[in-house]
């Protein structure tokens, strides 16, 4: 570089850092937060979305577990961090929910933070320890009534689609449970697989391997059809009509973040949606593709935060 132009691209860089990182993005290494445990959908997706990333646009993409507080502290670190491009959030489920759920959240995740891609949407699987009585969904609705206050039902955390979608199932059932909150899904297979809590409506990527491993018995889907990767798996709406639940996830960054940065990650990302090796990878998770605009994700998220406000408000659904 020609030593005047070199001068005046550290001014620009002194006077309009987001400017001069976006320039050559990535330039160096970039952060995904996942803001839960190893082990979860959360934490599987955030690792191989940017493995891709990683191979595709030559920087490292390091995955940090920032778990605790039903995914607000991760989400609050990811939103505070400077708008440079340089961080991510796994955006999942609970960020549409916690904006009702929590009532003095100290951000604002419409406001705080500036969508980038749409990842997948994938359903919930209701599954049990596989000792448990009951085989179908009618079957453990008969066995919660005659048991009531026995059924514990294990959460990813409080405020997640896993937490909400059981709420939901009790709210429409007339089911009792008692909600047992983890620290992810990963915490909760610790208890679920040898029956020290009975039931979870996880998601489908993190439990597949434990359901087609006879670990766990799934009992439905929480999605309106049936997933090609659980075909004779029912859903819960063919015995409770009009039930349906399903997570989605994607990544964001701090508002403010340089469009550069954000439209770069977002072609890659929906190059990984439609390149045959990582559409395998994702639909042998169940997920099916989002895709899309920054634009469109950030629809995804206002309609999904709309969605459950009504589901935390009519189930009653409290932090714990």
């Amino acid at each position: 570089m020609h030593r005047f132009a070199r001068s005046a691209a550290m001014a620009l860089a002194l006077v309009f850092p987001g400017l001069a990182a976006a320039a050559d993005y990535p330039a160096h290494a970039v952060r995904t937060i996942s803001p839960y445990p190893p082990g979860g959908t959360v934490d599987i997706l955030a690792r191989l979305i940017s493995g891709w990333l990683q191979e595709k646009l030559g920087q490292p993409f390091v995955v940090e577990n920032k778990a605790g507080g039903g995914n607000n502290i991760g989400t609050e670190f990811v939103v505070k961090s400077a708008p440079d491009g340089y961080t991510m959030l796994l955006v999942n489920p609970a960020n549409g929910i916690n904006a009702t759920l929590y009532k003095d959240l100290p951000f604002n995740l419409i406001r705080d933070l500036a969508p980038v891609a749409g990842l997948i949407r994938v359903p919930n699987v209701m599954e049990v320890t596989a000792s448990f009585p009951a085989r179908n969904v009618a079957e453990f609705i008969a066995y919660c009534k005659a048991n009531p206050g026995k059924i514990n039902m294990a959460s990813s955390g409080s405020g997640t689609s896993v937490h909400l979608s059981g709420m939901l199932f009790q709210s429409m059932t007339g089911c009792s449970m008692l909600h047992v909150p983890y620290k992810g899904s990963g915490p909760a297979f610790v208890d679920l697989i040898p029956g020290q809590v009975h039931v979870m409506f996880d998601n489908l990527p993190a439990s597949i391997g434990h359901i087609k491993g006879g670990k766990l018995r799934a009992l439905a889907v929480t999605s309106a059809e049936r997933s090609p990767e659980l075909p004779d798996i029912s859903t819960v709406a063919e015995t409770v009509p009009g039930y349906e639940a399903t997570a989605w996830f994607g990544l964001g960054m701090p508002k403010g973040s340089p469009r550069e940065a954000i439209d770069r990650i977002n072609a890659a990302v929906n190059a990984a949606l439609v390149d045959p090796g990582m559409l395998k990878r994702f639909t042998d998770l169940g997920g099916k593709p989002i895709g899309g605009t920054p634009e469109d994700f950030g629809k995804v998220i206002a309609a999904e935060t709309a969605k459950w406000e009504k589901v935390v408000i009519s189930s009653g659904a409290k932090a714990e």
